[in-house]
């Protein structure tokens, strides 16, 4: 089993820098064009199935990187992005924060992210983890998916959620930062063990990267 996990291409609340979580935000324009120039860059892998969140900008990526194959889409709603209840929708950087978000309290996300609480009617980490570890041992555990390469688009946290499993450092959930819009990481399970053999791949120019912070620096800048 081979499986190919992207993170959504860029929508108009990542540029303005809002949490969006589980608000259903389509791609933008260039978000658009990162999901045509990474399907380019994956136009030879022959995906079996895709699972998407059900939310639209990760089903429009999955859709783009497809090409219009015949590959069967299914949504779960496990690997949908956290949710930050009340908060989203509201400014999540340092220079566009805004009330009613407790900033020490957000920037827990990054530095401490297992200490985090959300807003009203959000999820913390550790929530995100349980309903992705389901997903998670369902996939793999499936004896029909075991000789399948399997597209996954899901979202930034969902994302690093899922490779939690895998991850060797569990103390570090974001894997040292944020995996920006449209990267991708390959997992192979062989013989019931899962290994990492593509790690935050981006098929686009890196220059064009403007969200792929360390987020440990994020609030000391």
């Amino acid at each position: 089993m081979v499986l190919y996990f992207i993170r959504h291409g860029e929508t108009s609340w990542n540029v303005e820098g809002k949490m969006q979580g589980q608000t259903d935000i389509p791609l933008n324009e260039n978000g658009i064009r990162l999901a045509q120039e990474t399907a380019e860059g994956m136009k030879e892998i022959p995906f079996d199935l895709c699972i998407t969140s059900p939310l639209s900008r990760a089903r429009q990526t999955a859709e783009i990187v497809l090409g219009g194959r015949k590959v069967p889409i299914i949504e779960d709603a496990r690997i949908e992005e956290l949710s930050f209840g009340n908060w989203e929708g509201i400014g999540c950087r340092p220079e566009n924060y805004a009330v009613p978000t407790p900033i020490e309290e957000f920037q827990k996300f990054y530095t401490e992210p297992f200490a985090f609480v959300p807003g009203e009617g959000g999820e913390t980490i550790l929530q995100l983890c349980k309903r992705t570890k389901e997903f998670w041992d369902e996939v793999t555990a499936k004896p029909e998916y075991e000789d399948k390469t399997i597209l996954i688009a899901t979202h930034g946290c969902a994302l690093r959620a899922i490779l939690h499993n895998i991850y060797e450092d569990k103390a570090d959930f974001w894997h040292g930062f944020v995996p920006v819009n449209c990267a991708v990481s390959v997992v192979e399970i062989k013989d019931g063990n899962a290994k990492l053999i593509g790690d935050d791949r981006i098929y686009y120019n890196a220059k064009e990267v403007v969200n792929h912070f360390n987020v440990k620096k994020m609030f000391e800048e």
